[in-house]
């Protein structure tokens, strides 16, 4: 539990980062984010510092760079690199198996998301997330209790005042689709748990484009950015991430979607290759920006 001084002393503008994320998302405009997850190497403080000096406002959170910064440093510190990089955190990434499905990992699992939602909302955020992720065999039986498993992370979501989202992965065992996650959130129905969309695992996996003609209006809440090398689809992994704008994925007619089916939110872009998670930061992120604002301004988004 975080102590009543260590709260306090987290600026107080980490809060009005929520505020600033829900004014400057207009009507069918979306905003540029980056995913920790892309300049990982850097560790929470470099990647962030780095990024803002090539013009990127927006980040979303590691839970894991998070928990390493805070081993030397204090939750009121995270939130003075933010303050004074002047980011505001759209985002965070909660990991742990079996969130979503009933399974041996999961008491520890919602442990720790019951802590990164306390952190984070405390450093401003008002989204989180958590992948489909599982290490066993998936019944049916295991997706008649998702509902189930959903209301409950979606509770304690709603203690922090926090929206939990569903990332579906293309490997998955269980969740692997959009029609799947969009057919359990609705059946669980909690008010704090959403769908998000990861242009990846959407392009390259089992989902289809006229799948996102089902989203209901703003019922996405937040999107990973990306497109996809262009490779023999049995030889795609994390490495297949691209920049949007370098690979074969129709990110722009994504876009156009997403924008008739009323998203406004963030677009944040997780890579996982080499040369961008141990790249220089700052270089990262100008090549990102220039090329992800062409694409949205292209689409009509920006």
């Amino acid at each position: 539990m975080l102590t009543r001084r260590e709260v306090l002393l987290v600026p107080v503008a980490v809060a009005a980062g929520r505020a600033a994320y829900a004014q400057n998302a207009e009507p069918g405009k979306m905003l540029l984010s980056i995913h920790q997850n892309t300049s990982r190497g850097a560790g929470f403080q470099g990647s962030l510092e780095g990024w803002a000096r090539a013009g990127i406002r927006y980040v979303e959170l590691n839970d894991g760079l998070l928990q390493t910064f805070l081993e030397s440093n204090s939750l009121a510190a995270a939130g003075r690199v933010l303050i004074d990089n002047g980011l505001t955190p759209v985002c965070g990434v909660i990991g742990g198996a079996d969130m979503w499905i009933p399974g041996p990992e999961r008491a520890a699992s919602l442990d720790r998301f019951r802590l990164r939602c306390e952190q984070y909302r405390t450093l401003g955020l008002n989204r989180v997330y958590t992948p489909s992720g599982t290490r066993r065999a998936v019944t049916a039986d295991d997706f008649a209790e998702t509902p189930r498993c959903i209301r409950e992370v979606g509770d304690i979501a709603q203690e922090f005042e926090l929206t939990a989202m569903i990332e579906f992965i293309r490997t998955s065992t269980h969740l692997s689709t959009l029609t799947s996650a969009l057919a359990t959130i609705r059946e669980a129905d909690h008010p704090h748990v959403s769908p998000m969309l990861d242009f990846f695992h959407f392009w390259s996996g089992l989902s289809k484009f006229q799948d996102l003609d089902l989203l209901r209006n703003g019922e996405l809440q937040h999107c990973h950015f990306q497109d996809l090398l262009d490779t023999p689809r049995e030889l795609i992994d994390n490495d297949s991430r691209l920049i949007p704008g370098d690979g074969i994925a129709p990110v722009g007619n994504i876009l156009r979607k997403l924008k008739e089916r009323g998203f406004i939110g963030a677009l944040s872009v997780e890579l996982f290759r080499a040369e961008y998670v141990e790249g220089d930061p700052y270089e990262v992120a100008l090549e990102i920006k220039q090329k992800c604002e062409a694409v949205m301004e292209q689409a009509g988004v920006l």
